[in-house]
């Protein structure tokens, strides 16, 4: 492994594309890890600690959506491969922490959060996690990573759907969400937010808004060819808004 200047940086850039691609429309994992890996590796032999957290911080986050992709099959998560997550994800926190980036911190911060709220189901411990990054997440726009401050509104959008249940505030940090991933332009991402916001909009008693943007969702997943559980979810939600459409609506 060479230690030339934008080695990791590169790798990780390649390693995040793919991590993208598998985590939204292949279901195939080992080619982000390996390229993480990689990167991780080149990070610590430069001395490079905002790279290499970002190498940790997409280890973990490829070990998460494979910890998604085995929930949505209907398996259990092991609890070793929860706590592999949990432990990469506060590696990252701590190289981030030292280095003293906001937006990297922020990140980080969001993906120990997500160990608690989505695998351990905490959410009284995953939201002080969550709220720091919320704090943060206008530092994650302005470092130009659009998606992941998407991703701090969103699963603040879904805090205010299942647990403090405040639908309209919930509509409005989907609604921000989506607007971001609409920036980006990236059409792999764009129908998850649709879909959460649709559930935001049906929680809030709008059945015909939430059928418009699920079905948008729909055409978009079959147009970037998304896994089939993503299409399928677009679609399930559009068949329970239109059911629940007035007469004639």
């Amino acid at each position: 492994m060479t230690s030339q200047p934008g080695t990791a940086r590169s790798l990780y850039a390649a390693a995040d594309e793919a991590l993208m691609e598998a985590a939204f429309c292949t279901g195939e994992f080992g080619e982000a890890e390996r390229l993480f890996t990689e990167a991780q590796a080149a990070a610590a032999q430069a001395g490079d600690r905002e790279q290499e957290a970002r190498a940790v911080g997409g280890l973990g986050m490829t070990l998460h959506h494979r910890n998604i992709a085995r929930l949505v099959a209907g398996a259990a998560v092991a609890d070793a491969d929860v706590t592999a997550e949990e432990e990469l994800m506060r590696r990252a926190l701590d190289l981030w922490q030292e280095t003293g980036d906001a937006a990297g911190t922020a990140l980080a911060l969001f993906g120990m959060s997500l160990v608690y709220q989505v695998l351990r189901r905490d959410w009284s411990a995953g939201m002080p996690y969550l709220w720091q990054a919320f704090g943060l997440a206008e530092a994650v726009e302005e470092s130009g990573d659009l998606y992941g401050r998407s991703e701090i509104c969103r699963h603040v959008g879904f805090y205010y759907l299942v647990d403090d249940i405040r639908p309209r505030e919930a509509v409005r940090q989907l609604g921000h969400s989506l607007a971001l991933r609409e920036r980006l332009g990236d059409p792999r991402r764009i129908p998850s937010g649709l879909v959460a916001l649709g559930e935001a909009e049906m929680a809030a008693g709008n059945p015909q808004r939430a059928a418009g943007l699920f079905g948008r969702a729909v055409t978009l997943a079959r147009e970037a060819s998304l896994l089939p559980w993503r299409i399928r979810d677009a679609e399930e939600n559009l068949r329970a808004a239109e059911a629940a459409l007035p007469a004639g609506g």
